[in-house]
């Protein structure tokens, strides 16, 4: 973020008649404060036994991130993310009103492969983040980390965090992430979704959510993947992998039919932008016109081929090997099989009927993070490219505290260079740092800003938004 030295975010903030809510700053967390609580929860050995973990988690696998975080001239920008108190001295700034902290040791803490380990890591973060922002709680907001290799120990956790700890917004765990067994240390670790296909039944864990009324959001990024596995070169496996991760989780929820069953939650999707999703949507739309049941029986079921006329045309224009006797003896081949798969309607754990149902089931529940210089980010506002002509849920995110932000004083800048550029209109500008940041937690917890900076601006737009419509 550079280029808009002499138009700061404040500048911008000052044009505007609603607040901003960022809903993606990082911690940067000081190692020394995470050991202070990994050792309260797990015991002295914690920091030493987590370190040999790594090593042979990390060994022979993909080039992670380095040097990672603001230094030199902007030492102030990650100052900002090691001190709450800081951070808020420069709101005015920056142009911001509300910001949300996600983790930066915690996204690969969630995927911390030892058992006993990565609870207890995630635990001691959210206990650090809980004393870290108290004293800052009506403009600044930490998200707490929940593992989720087990439904059990994802409810764990969230209990902890929301009913001890106070925490009201959650980090998830997309995926669970194993060795290949006996791949060897070099393979890319396999990846499983928790919303399809699960090797544990998730839907306690979502009823979890809803009753303590928090929106799921991932953060997860596809590094380590076979086609992200780079040994040397970190920018090659960081290109567009959190919108991959974000696509596969999206993907995993909407035809593993959790939207269908929970229509209470949102769900975030942080950093990967929104061109995904609006292409994910598109395909959507396009699999359900030909592989709904009622096409599929029509149009493709193998044992309406009309045999004789295949025949006829191999008779007549067939040569060689191509005959009309081979075609007559063995009709089918390995896509026209006659038997039919076990799931055959692909679609039925959604229970979608229609392309409209998709609005339910697709768009409302699904909140998109979008970083200010993404341009494509204009794309979730332009019905004409949506199937269903509406606009998406693109929700604003500064990443401040990461390698991507030159400037903290250039974000909103550079966001509002969209408008500038006629890529978003005021309107679509206020639902992308306010309305959509805002109602991602609205509609699971009416109360989620009582107390805070923006409590009046959210109860108006509340008010003036009508009950969430819902798939039954």
């Amino acid at each position: 973020m550079s280029g808009f030295a002499s138009f700061p975010g404040s500048d911008v903030r000052a044009k505007l008649d609603h607040p901003v809510i960022d809903c993606d700053a990082h911690v940067v967390e000081m190692p020394m404060a995470i050991e202070d609580f990994f050792k309260q929860v797990a015991g002295n050995d914690a920091p030493e036994r987590l370190a040999k973990a790594r090593r042979q988690q990390y060994n022979q696998q993909s080039k992670f991130l380095w040097w990672g975080v603001p230094s030199g001239p902007n030492t102030k920008d990650r100052a900002m993310s090691m001190l709450p108190n800081f951070f808020k001295s420069r709101m005015g700034e920056i142009g911001f009103d509300f910001a949300h902290f996600y983790s930066t040791a915690g996204i690969p803490g969630l995927y911390i492969q030892d058992d006993e380990l990565r609870p207890a890591y995630c635990r001691a973060l959210n206990m650090l983040y809980a004393e870290m922002y108290k004293d800052a709680a009506d403009c600044l907001r930490p998200v707490a980390l929940i593992p989720t290799f087990s439904p059990q120990e994802a409810i764990n956790e969230l209990e902890f965090a929301v009913k001890e700890l106070g925490h009201k917004a959650i980090m998830i765990g997309t995926e669970i992430i194993r060795p290949v067994p006996g791949a060897g240390e070099a393979a890319p670790y396999k990846t499983g979704s928790i919303a399809i296909d699960a090797p544990f039944d998730y839907d306690p864990f979502w009823q979890a959510c809803v009753d303590l009324k928090v929106a799921p959001v991932g953060h997860t990024a596809a590094i380590g993947n076979a086609y992200r596995n780079s040994p040397s070169n970190y920018v090659f496996n960081h290109l567009g992998g959190f919108g991959v991760g974000a696509e596969y989780f999206a993907r995993s929820l909407f035809l593993g039919g959790v939207t269908r069953r929970f229509p209470q939650l949102s769900f975030g999707f942080l950093e990967g932008g929104a061109a995904w999703a609006l292409n994910l949507l598109n395909d959507i739309v396009e699999h359900w016109e030909k592989r709904n049941v009622e096409h599929l029986e029509k149009n493709l079921d193998p044992a309406k081929v009309d045999v004789p006329l295949l025949v006829e045309l191999f008779d007549k224009f067939g040569n060689g090997r191509l005959t009309s006797e081979r075609i007559r003896t063995m009709p089918f081949g390995p896509l026209s099989r006659p038997e039919r798969p076990a799931n055959f309607n692909e679609f039925e754990a959604c229970r979608m009927t229609e392309i409209d149902d998709l609005g339910d089931l697709f768009i409302k529940p699904f909140y998109f993070g979008c970083e200010a210089d993404d341009r494509m980010t204009s794309v979730a506002f332009n019905r004409r490219l949506n199937p269903l002509g509406m606009k998406m849920n693109a929700v604003f995110g500064s990443d401040i505290g990461h390698w991507d932000v030159m400037d903290a004083r250039s974000i909103l800048s550079e966001a509002w260079s969209l408008v500038d550029a006629q890529l978003l209109s005021l309107d679509d500008f206020r639902d992308f740092t306010f309305v959509n940041p805002a109602m991602l937690h609205l509609t699971v917890n009416p109360d989620y800003f009582v107390g805070t900076s923006v409590e009046a601006e959210a109860a108006k737009l509340l008010a003036k938004r009508k009950p969430k419509s819902k798939a039954a």
